[in-house]
């Protein structure tokens, strides 16, 4: 029998390897800027065009190499970073395997130019599928600079399942972000399709925060300062009144070295105990100097993995070190000004919002036809007999005579008499349940909504619906306000703006990232931010890119998750009965835009053998 196992072509071996390596355009950018900082860089410019599909530059004013350097630096495990396996263990720069400039070479088109400071000329070496085309003596500035082109374009399954533009950039600024935050004392600028979106001049940690974030965050900052016999422990935590419900400005380094920790993550979430609610998220840009002696990094070719030779001792002393450093601001409130803790105890979800009982349910919901009953208007959905038989609907109900007779079936409700808990009665009403579900009697048993969900799909609807009909109205600011982003967010909202005015708002760009709003969409609550519902706007919307969603259904379903009642709030009877009416005139009303069930039934058999058990 004929030997079958052979040695693959180096070729090959190189682009099984990218697939580790070098997943999406994000992993160029980031592999080159690691170069560029392990090259004594002190300016990095990052040029990209679509997204990095066609073209990814990466330019420093670094050590440079030698023509020799240059040619090597495409081998397979060439790497002037290590030497013995000891070296894996006292490891400072970002890149050691050498593997990445070998894998970018094998799905790419690249070019290199390189020069040495004490060099009269440089070199320049084109290489297209691991496979050097040419290599010159030229012209160039002292330092380096690769230029990736058409990424994958010898991978074409690879380079098929890569994501839109969008999706692609917010991948290669959040890798941008990374790297930029851990050195601020380096000078960096990003540009986009001609557009620059990023320019860093050389500052202290804080401002570079800021130069990402946004103004907004300024005095928002908690320093955090703490040496340790372990580790030292520095950087800035968000205070309480700041956390958001999305996530995204959570950023821990070891070393100066971005890394992912579900474990760390719950030593910094552990130490706001009390401070926040469950649902939302600080901000925090936090340091870690450990012994790299202490460290294993060689976990995963993206390098983002570390193990920690006492990982409980690690979480202890970042638990208590940022415990210390909040409880510090803590003490001193009356040095920040612009802190108002009514505000915070209320932000803290220990104190539900409470519903202002004046306000009509035509704010609550839009009014717009289509999506809205009256309570003894007559549905034309049948929504009652959905929960007879999920299988189909049938025919419309007979008009109701009153609102009391909106919905046929009696409601199920205990009595809130204290002395006789166990009295019940019965009333044509529905219940809510933990300011969270409403309960609701059908015939065959009991409805549980979801008010969330529920409300999320009656907005899906009806913003999707008016946006292709053109009917969303707008209602007037008294005065203008105004809402800075961040670069990258301002960006996805100038590429959005007409269709975010077509949901009702009156928006228009005022430089520099911020944005004036004019006008706001009609029917929202009185007690929404307009300026959180912009930014929870924008993530959702980010957050739906990966789905590639058509922009009008994008939208949607990212203004229904932003405008949509919470748990937590209290709806009054009336407000029930009209969600109900909503959610089964809706043409899905099973389930949410996200997913999740609008309602379950509990049929009645299944309560009498429970209790029969």
């Amino acid at each position: 029998m004929a030997d079958i196992i052979q040695l693959l072509p180096d070729s090959i071996a190189n682009q099984i390897s990218a697939g580790e390596v070098i997943q999406r355009p994000a992993s160029v950018v980031k592999e080159l800027l690691e170069n560029a900082i392990d090259a004594e860089s002190t300016t990095i410019r990052v040029i990209i065009k679509d997204a990095g599909k066609t073209s990814i530059q990466v330019i420093d004013d670094g050590k440079g190499m030698s023509e020799t350097d240059a040619r090597m630096a495409f081998e397979r495990h060439a790497t002037s970073k290590i030497k013995s396996a000891n070296d894996l263990f006292c490891i400072r720069t970002m890149g050691f395997r050498g593997e990445a400039l070998a894998s970018i070479a094998a799905i790419a088109q690249v070019e290199l130019i390189t020069r040495q400071a004490s060099e009269d000329l440089g070199s320049r070496i084109l290489i297209e599928g691991s496979n050097i085309v040419k290599q010159e003596k030229v012209q160039s500035a002292a330092g380096t600079s690769f230029t990736v082109k058409n990424l994958f374009y010898n991978v074409p399954a690879r380079r098929k399942f890569l994501k839109s533009d969008p999706v692609e950039l917010k991948h290669i600024i959040d890798e941008f972000q990374r790297v930029a935050l851990a050195n601020p004392e380096l000078h960096f600028t990003f540009h986009h399709n001609g557009n620059e979106l990023f320019h860093l001049p050389k500052s202290s940690l804080k401002q570079r925060i800021v130069g990402f974030i946004g103004k907004q965050m300024n005095d928002k900052l908690i320093p955090v300062n703490e040496e340790t016999e372990v580790a030292n422990f520095s950087g800035f935590t968000g205070k309480a009144e700041s956390a958001k419900k999305t996530q995204g400005e959570q950023f821990i380094f070891v070393n100066k070295r971005f890394i992912k920790s579900n474990y760390l993550n719950h030593a910094i979430r552990s130490a706001y105990d009390d401070l926040i609610s469950k649902d939302v998220f600080p901000a925090y840009f936090l340091f870690l100097e450990i012994d790299p002696a202490n460290i294993d990094i060689n976990v995963h070719p993206t390098k983002t993995e570390i193990k920690f030779e006492d990982e409980r001792l690690i979480y202890n002393y970042l638990r208590v070190t940022l415990k210390h450093s909040i409880g510090q601001y803590s003490l001193v409130p009356m040095l920040d000004f612009t802190v108002d803790h009514n505000f915070l105890n209320k932000f803290s979800g220990d104190q539900p919002e409470q519903p202002d009982t004046n306000k009509k349910w035509q704010e609550f919901y839009p009014l717009e036809k289509g999506v809205n009953f009256s309570p003894g208007q007559e549905s034309t959905k049948g929504w009652e007999q959905i929960y007879q038989g999920l299988e189909q609907l049938k025919s419309p109900p007979t008009k109701v005579n009153s609102e009391a007779e909106t919905i046929e079936n009696e409601v199920f409700q205990m009595s809130l008499d204290e002395t006789d808990p166990l009295k019940s009665f019965n009333i044509k009403e529905p219940y809510q349940l933990h300011q969270s579900y409403i309960l609701f009697q059908i015939k065959t048993g009991m409805m549980v909504i979801d008010q969330q969900a529920a409300h999320e799909r009656v907005l899906y609807e009806y913003y999707l619906e008016a946006m292709q009909n053109g009917e969303l109205f707008s209602q007037k600011e008294l005065f203008p306000r105004t809402i800075e982003l961040d670069p990258s967010r301002a960006g996805i909202l100038m590429k959005i703006l007409d269709k975010v005015n077509g949901l009702g708002f009156e928006m228009e760009e005022f430089g520099q990232n911020t944005f004036i709003i004019h006008g706001t969409p009609s029917g929202l609550d009185s007690a929404v931010s307009i300026e959180t519902l912009v930014e929870k706007l924008i993530n959702q919307y980010i957050e739906n890119l990966e789905f590639e969603l058509g922009i009008d259904d994008n939208l949607a379903r990212s203004m229904a998750s932003s405008a949509c009642i919470k748990r937590g709030k209290k709806l009054e009877k009336e407000e029930m009965t009209r969600l109900i009416d909503q959610l089964f005139a809706c043409n899905m009303p099973y389930k949410s835009p996200s997913g999740k069930k609008c309602f379950i039934t509990i049929e009645q058999d299944e309560l009498t053998k429970r209790f029969n058990n």
